[in-house]
């Protein structure tokens, strides 16, 4: 070895060594993910069968789940986070989508605060009773998901919990008596939106930190707990659509900072409590669909922050308070179809700037109604149908209401004509159905050009529809139904529903039915004179839900491009000329109901079918056979065939 080579070996070895001590003197970097926890993870990310936008990709062994994990938090080595990794983007939240089922091994994170797998949708399968072993979790989100299954027992040890979001699942069972016993920091609870069936538990009263309770839209029975008053901290109360039965109880009372009450449809009876006037944060009031008796207590005027009252579906009676009027930021009444009496009380007035619903329909109010009611100056929907008004005509100081937009006046005693007012009304919806109007229908109804629904039923309008009506591109919904309308059928507009049955139109169906296919998705023709066939081009309304030709003098087949309608759920053809067989494409059509052919002179086998129709549907065809009429007799079928 010469002297160079020599030296550059020496310093080689130096360099070594110094390379070596340096290492042993930095300090190793610790893996800081707790075994238990890091397996507990990885458990999970092996039940998700699809994770399509890669939202646990970098949950990987050999890395640190505390460091490197998206969606995962740690304090020290243990894990007290998990989240749906990429939650928000921007701050606009990413639809997030996986599949598979919770993990069991999830209850060994003993350090968990906060977990929330909500919103992944095909997250499937039971809660694991393993959940309950988190004694130190304060929020639990696994709303909107598919899990199944009842709710653990195991959840009554979850005494820190603050926040628990079960929203829009599939769960069912009975939710267990003593669950809530120890949640007593319990803040949100929020099981809506699943299949829970059974008694609210009494043990609901023990969660006094209670700001939110939603159990809406389960099957839950029996009463309202009388222990739900001691939740005195609660401001919303939702408890729609179940099973309730019994009276809405008067420790509701106690709810001293509840401003949201929500029991609508239901099956609650008994009257309002008379000391609801003790809720003076109250906002919203929805009562309705029930089976409540009584009449609104006029304390309910104490209200003042009152924003929407619905007491709509009931039994109430006796005369509205003129307390109402003391409600001066109501914006929606709605006390449609009770069983209230008097007049329409004149004080409705005072609430000139802001209600914007007033709905008194379907009750025994009587006339006249209060001009006072014109003060109101940003109503946009009146309805006082179906009361005993006996108006005679619409006021004239109706036309002052500047942004009314819907107006229904049924069954309230007009008579004569109508008012000349309407042509320079804003009008989008106009009920003046089942009075007793006479008379034309007038030219000028066609300079009402922003209504998308007109209803003029059940009157006694003659003659033809004036041509200014096609005038009226926005209309979507026409029901001209039970009059002495005459004339042929043309097509008057692009309507999503038309029903002029029980007239004396005449006409082809080609008059009304373009070739051009349309959103239609409700025709009905029923006992009109006309005359021809159904038009093939039926099949091409691919919205049309039903159809109804009864009676209306109609010859040919029944065409198989029918069947070519997909979402046809009614279909009425009874009492017509009609002829042939009847094509198996429209008797199996997916979502078909109502189906009736019966009084025509339809033959041949009828069509095997999945649904169960029944046999006064097909009666009236003598040459039709098969189920569910007797079984073809092969040798008439050939004759008849034959001629």
């Amino acid at each position: 070895m010469d002297v160079h080579s020599r030296k550059d070996y020496i310093m080689f070895i130096i360099l070594f060594h110094v390379l070596i001590i340096f290492a042993s003197s930095v300090p190793m970097i610790p893996k800081t993910c707790h075994p238990s926890d890091e397996e507990a993870l990885l458990d999970l990310k092996s039940r998700i069968t699809d994770d399509p936008l890669g939202l646990l990709q970098s949950w990987t062994p050999r890395t640190d789940c505390c460091q490197d994990w998206d969606g995962v938090s740690c304090s020290s080595d243990r894990v007290v986070k998990v989240s749906r990794p990429g939650l928000y983007s921007l701050d606009v939240p990413v639809d997030t989508s996986m599949s598979g089922t919770l993990s069991p091994f999830l209850g060994n994170l003993t350090f968990l605060e906060f977990l929330d797998l909500s919103n992944l949708k095909l997250l499937k399968g039971p809660i694991p009773i393993e959940f309950g072993k988190l004694s130190r979790l304060n929020h639990l989100f696994l709303d909107y998901n598919n899990l199944t299954g009842s709710i653990p027992v195991t959840f009554k040890n979850l005494h820190l919990l603050k926040t628990l979001n079960l929203r829009d699942n599939h769960l069912s069972g009975s939710i267990h008596s003593d669950i809530f016993l120890n949640m007593t920091s319990l803040v949100q609870l929020d099981m809506s939106e699943n299949h829970l069936s059974g008694p609210i538990p009494y043990s609901i009263g023990h969660m006094e930190s209670l700001y939110n309770l939603d159990l809406h839209q389960n099957n839950l029975s029996g009463e309202i707990p009388e222990t739900i008053g001691r939740l005195e901290k609660l401001v919303t109360l939702d408890l729609y659509s179940n099973q309730l039965t019994g009276v809405i109880p008067n420790s509701i009372c106690n709810l001293s900072k509840l401003q949201d009450l929500s029991v609508y449809s239901n099956i609650l009876t008994g009257n309002i409590p008379s000391c609801i006037d003790k809720l003076i944060y109250m906002k919203y009031i929805e009562i309705g669909d029930n089976n409540l008796t009584g009449s609104i207590p006029p304390s309910i005027g104490k209200l003042s922050g009152l924003l929407k009252l619905h007491c709509d579906q009931n039994r109430l009676s006796g005369e509205l308070p003129e307390s109402l009027g003391n409600l001066t930021n109501l914006t929606d009444i709605y006390l449609s179809s009770n069983q209230f009496t008097g007049r329409i009380p004149p004080s409705l007035g005072n609430l000139k700037d802001k209600l914007l619903f007033l709905d008194l329909s379907r009750n025994q109010l009587s006339g006249p109604i209060p001009s006072e009611l014109i003060k109101i100056q940003y109503l946009q929907l009146l309805d006082l149908s179906f009361n005993p008004l006996g108006l005679g005509k619409i006021p004239d100081w109706f036309q002052k209401f500047s942004v009314l937009f819907e107006l229904f006046l049924a069954g309230t005693g007009l008579k004569g004509s109508l008012p000349t007012w309407l042509a320079a009304s804003s009008l989008s919806t106009l009920d003046l159905s089942s009075n007793e109007f006479t008379g034309k229908l007038p030219v000028w109804i066609g300079n009402m050009t922003k209504l998308s629904s007109l209803n003029l039923s059940n009157n006694g309008f003659h003659s033809s529809i004036p041509d200014e009506f096609k005038n009226l591109q926005s209309l979507l919904y026409l029901d001209l139904h039970s009059n002495r309308f005459s004339g042929d059928l043309k097509q008057l507009g692009q309507y999503e529903s038309i029903d002029i049955s029980y007239n004396m139109f005449s006409g082809t169906l080609d008059g009304i039915i373009g070739d051009e296919p349309t959103s239609l998705n409700t025709l009905i023709l029923s006992h009109n004179p006309l005359r021809g066939q159904i038009p093939k081009s039926l099949g091409k309304y691919n919205y049309l839900e039903r159809l109804e030709l009864v009676s209306n003098g109609l010859s040919g087949g029944i065409p198989k491009e029918l069947g070519e309608s997909k979402n046809l759920d009614t279909i009425l053809l009874s009492h017509n000329d009609l002829s042939g067989e009847i094509p198996g494409e429209v008797l199996n059509l997916k979502y078909l109901e109502n189906f009736d052919v019966s009084d025509n002179r339809l033959s041949g086998k009828i069509p095997p079918h999945k649904r169960k129709i029944p046999a006064s549907a097909f009666l009236g065809n003598p040459g039709l056979c098969g189920a569910p009429l007797p079984p073809c007799n092969h040798s008439f079928s050939v004759v008849r065939t034959y001629y």
